[in-house]
């Protein structure tokens, strides 16, 4: 429902959502406080993120009180490319995984540089000398 020009809406519903903030805010906080390791810690980490995000945009921008039309037109491109993102990630995943056990590399082995590799020439001369 669009709102008349001039109109004000309740500062009640501001101070809760203020209210709601800290206290979101606080539970973020909690995750780095109890050390939360892992795969739970991003989770929550990009939950609490996402939930204070989504409350500023709808009450302190006014989203939530405009048309849906509008309301889509600004959430819509966002939420399409944090869904392009997600994809991307998890076929990078897999792919690098693929790549991994079809060339049978070991994930902890150091790589080696350009300098490592001439490392055999080096000491050559060195050994001769002797």
């Amino acid at each position: 429902m669009a709102t008349a020009e001039g109109e004000q809406h309740p500062l009640g519903i501001y101070y809760k959502i203020w209210g709601l903030l800290f206290v979101l805010s606080a539970f973020s906080y909690a995750v780095d406080y109890f050390e939360v390791q892992g795969a739970m810690r991003w989770a929550l980490v990009l939950f609490f993120m996402v939930m204070k995000a989504g409350f500023i945009t709808a009450f302190f921008m006014h989203v939530v009180w405009e048309r849906m039309a509008l309301v889509l037109t600004i959430l819509g491109p966002p939420v399409v490319l944090l869904l392009l993102i997600g994809l991307m990630a998890v076929e990078g995943a897999y792919i690098e995984e693929t790549r991994f056990n079809y060339r049978g590399h070991d994930r902890n082995a150091v790589a080696l540089g350009p300098d490592d590799l001439h490392h055999d020439e080096t000491h050559h001369g060195e050994e001769n000398a002797h």
